[in-house]
């Protein structure tokens, strides 16, 4: 994407009222929209959250899906989700917003027990040992989610890496929390919930194409 196309996204996010671009100062010092989030959409519903979200794809299908319920996606390149945001404000879906911030400030953002629900969708694996600290998975991490989650929350994690999908399988059953669902080839077995069969992304569809495997666990935590 060229410089002046970013250009363009990042002053149009400016303008849509779905999207917040704090900075990281107000986002550790008392963000404006942590615990009022209801307020924020206007209804109590459950929020769900989707961390990385990139283009928006699957925040803004989930919320096609589900009216009942608010959905959030953060990604730390607004260029991105820009694309989300638009298609959310061309729909009139008033149950979508977007938030540019890091992702390891998720328990700054989001208050204790907000959210009902996490979706991780294609994260980077980190696959070098030194990048375990990045992984999207580590204990650290879920604690972070864990702070911000409902007692009887979820996290799903939906990727096309086999060592992410068996490096966070084998750190549940480790740390003993609860497994709802695994599955490692979600198109070629039963039982994946529809989420995760009927919505597909760009890059997940060119994964498909080549036959390539596409995980899926459904995960409650236990600390």
């Amino acid at each position: 994407m060229g410089s002046k196309n970013k250009l363009k996204r990042f002053q149009e996010n400016e303008t849509f009222k779905n999207v917040i671009q704090p900075t990281r100062d107000e986002v550790l010092n008392n963000f404006s929209h942590k615990g009022k989030w209801h307020s924020f959409f206007g209804n109590n519903n459950p929020l769900i959250v989707e961390l990385g979200c990139g283009k928006g794809e699957y925040t803004v299908a989930l919320a096609r899906q589900n009216p009942d319920k608010n959905y959030i996606g953060i990604d730390i390149k607004g260029a991105r989700f820009w694309r989300g945001a638009k298609t959310a404000i061309e729909e009139n879906l008033q149950n979508v917003a977007f938030v540019r911030t890091q992702i390891e400030l998720v328990d700054y953002i989001f208050t204790a027990n907000e959210i009902s629900e996490i979706w991780i969708t294609f994260p980077d694996p980190q696959i070098k040992y030194q990048r375990t600290k990045h992984r999207m998975t580590n204990t650290t991490f879920l604690k972070r989610y864990f702070n911000v989650l409902k007692e009887d929350g979820i996290i799903n994690l939906k990727t096309d890496s086999e060592f992410m999908h068996g490096y966070t399988l084998g750190l549940l059953h480790g740390e003993g929390h609860e497994v709802l669902y695994a599955n490692h080839n979600v198109y070629h077995n039963s039982g994946a919930p529809k989420e995760v069969t009927e919505i597909q992304t760009f890059y997940e569809n060119q994964y498909l194409a080549v036959d390539k495997a596409i995980t899926y666990i459904k995960f409650r935590l236990n600390y």
